[in-house]
């Protein structure tokens, strides 16, 4: 497969390389070359002040309690002075006999040598926002959701930020990481740019007509490609250890798609192809075999971390405390962390025992929706090839989506239950290993994410629209007549793939009151029932209504019409915009997990600009809970 060489990216507008040689010179990370831990995968190293932000939220929880504590505050304070006079003089603080800080010495050291967390990003105004845009949202006739949309387009002015002064004067001060450009972050404690999240802001700034705040997100999460060779989870030194979702492809492509920009495609496509290497190479990338012996790559979540997660150092810990030692604690934050880089943590998906957190087994599964994922990556990167004039890089990526297609389908798909399930890797095998496909690996399962693949047109009568597109690419020379037929007859089978899964869907029990829920599994994790996720609700509706079945259309509408109006009635109730909801309830907002329901909040704003535009919202349709 052809790959863009790195060299001469114009991406890169932050001197990030040497800004990392020179904090490694001055001690302040602590380098290393990725050794291979305990449990033999790679760690990524992280830097001193992280390391002592840990401490101190851990003597925090000690000294002030567990009643509204939250960890990540701790690693999200930023220096007054140098790291090394923070640390002598948080020695030399006075302690008892038993070791302990009392309240009051905590309390002012605190104060007087940190900056609050949130002080290294200010409020930026983002110079596209107008209140109320030309031409938005058209097919919205009713006043009072008119309204609502205007607020909660107006939210992405509370939500955009910049660097202060500091993060870029005296970046060793801060967790906070660099970046070239403005961002626009979920929201409550969530204060930094997030991988995953941007894709359903973008979405929803599309709506806003926002094109140049898209760019700028986007901008930054390719220069975190430049200096690492992979997206963040966020933008924080914690989190260079992990990925998210790779969805920076679909990024570029919606904003493509509102104005041509050609130009950032360009910028765009090196980046995309170093991305796609991290999720297809090494540790991520897992071959199986099936049962006609043809050889399958597919992608699975594994993280170069195994410690507690920083942000959430004394939660990780106190559920290791049971496991009997070192070698099975690191193996455990391994899972953990690899769990964060799934976007899913916490959820039974990745558990053995569905009521143990300790049996989180996150890098021994390949996920239907990762895969889903880097298959998308691969039809983006060949459109994009092709704008540009690149043939070669165009016809290699459209071949891998299809291997990749194949491949989904002969470990994912099973159909009798008309669903793609995650599978299980054998337990002790390596990722070297190529291992035989089994049925019973097989996920049985119900999760939300087992309906993703209808997001991506190839598993849905979309395919016209690409194969249409496909006949005027100059790599594949096809005759009108063979085209034609191949049309109708991938159509024909599309929709009934669709219809299977439509009807799957219905008989699932994950279509509730309100949206569709993430599992039928009330385990109290967030990622599970009875918690509805605006992604997930996005991705599935997109599929159905992008799909050739009037029947599946109908549903993506209704469960389009549910979710507007559960975000409606919990905004009325509460004033802001949350972070998940409970799709059994209009207007309520989700709970359950390891932190309080958070507001704001960027993709769930962006989810429902995006179905407002795409749906309306009739004159005369009532939106209160009914």
């Amino acid at each position: 497969m052809a790959f863009f060489s790195r060299s001469g990216n114009p991406f890169t507008l932050f001197p990030f390389r040497f800004l990392f040689l020179l904090l490694t010179t001055m001690n302040i990370v602590e380098a290393s070359s990725e050794p291979c831990s305990a449990d033999t995968g790679p760690v990524i190293p992280t830097t001193r002040l992280v390391k002592f932000l840990q401490t101190l939220q851990e003597t925090s929880l000690k000294t002030f309690g567990p009643n509204n504590f939250d960890p990540k505050m701790y690693v999200d304070l930023s220096l007054k002075s140098n790291i090394s006079t923070t640390i002598d003089a948080f020695d030399k603080l006075p302690r008892n006999a038993t070791g302990a800080i009392s309240a009051q010495d905590l309390s002012k050291f605190i104060d007087d040598y940190f900056d609050g967390a949130g002080n290294d990003l200010v409020y930026a105004d983002p110079p596209d926002f107008v209140p109320e845009p030309e031409g938005f949202l058209p097919k919205v006739e009713n006043s009072q959701v008119r309204a609502w949309a205007l607020e909660v387009h107006s939210l992405w002015k509370n939500l955009s930020r910049k660097l202060s002064d500091s993060v870029l004067n005296r970046p060793e001060f801060h967790t906070l990481l660099p970046l070239p450009g403005s961002v626009v972050i979920p929201g409550s404690r969530f204060r930094e740019v997030y991988y995953w999240d941007s894709y359903w802001v973008i979405r929803g700034l599309m709506a806003s007509k926002m094109y140049d705040t898209a760019k700028s997100i986007v901008t930054n999460l390719i220069s975190f490609i430049d200096t690492y060779g992979y997206v963040l989870n966020g933008a924080r030194a914690y989190y260079t250890n992990r990925s998210q979702p790779p969805l920076l492809s679909a990024m570029i492509h919606e904003i493509y798609k509102r104005t041509g920009d050609l130009e950032l495609v360009r910028k765009a496509l090196p980046a995309l192809l170093k991305e796609y290497q991290f999720w297809n190479t090494g540790i991520h990338s897992v071959t199986i075999q099936d049962s006609q012996a043809s050889s399958h790559k597919l992608s699975r979540y594994y993280a170069m971390w195994n410690k507690p997660r920083p942000e959430a150092t004394t939660l990780d810990k106190a559920w290791a405390s049971k496991l009997l030692n070192d070698s099975e604690k690191q193996h455990f934050y391994r899972e953990v962390a690899s769990t964060a880089e799934s976007g899913w943590d916490f959820s039974t998906r990745w558990m053995r025992n569905t009521s143990d957190i300790t049996t989180l087994a996150t890098t021994s599964i390949l996920p239907v929706d990762l895969n889903i994922f880097v298959l998308r990556m691969e039809l983006d990167i060949a459109f994009f090839a092709k704008v540009v004039g690149d043939n070669e890089t165009a016809e290699s990526f459209l071949e891998a989506s299809q291997t990749r297609k194949q491949a989904i389908n002969s470990v994912f798909w099973n159909e009798e239950k008309g669903q793609w399930l995650d599978y299980w890797l054998d337990n002790g095998a390596t990722f070297e290993e190529c291992q035989a496909w089994q049925a019973s690996n097989q996920n049985h399962r119900a999760y939300a994410s087992n309906y993703l693949p209808l997001w991506i047109d190839l598993f849905n009568s979309g395919l016209a629209t690409w194969l249409r597109n496909l006949k005027f690419n100059p790599v594949f020379k096809i005759r009108s007549g063979t085209m034609g037929i191949l049309r109708i007859l991938l159509v024909c089978t599309d929709t009934c793939l669709v219809k299977k899964v439509k009807k799957s869907l219905e008989r699932s029990g994950l279509v509730c009151a309100v949206g569709i829920a993430t599992s039928l599994i009330n385990s109290r994790n967030q990622w599970d029932y009875p918690n509805g996720w605006a992604p997930l609700q996005h991705m599935i509706i997109e599929g159905l209504l992008r799909s050739g079945s009037k029947e599946a259309r109908a549903m993506a509408e209704d469960i389009a019409v549910r979710w507007i109006r559960t975000n409606y009635v919990a905004y009325k109730k509460t004033g802001a915009m949350h972070e998940k909801y409970d799709v059994e309830k209009c207007g309520d907002f989700g709970g359950g997990g390891e932190y309080i329901p958070q507001t704001g909040f960027g993709w769930s704003n962006g989810v429902v600009l995006a179905l407002l535009e795409e749906f309306g919202w009739p004159r005369d349709l009532k939106i209160d809970c009914q």
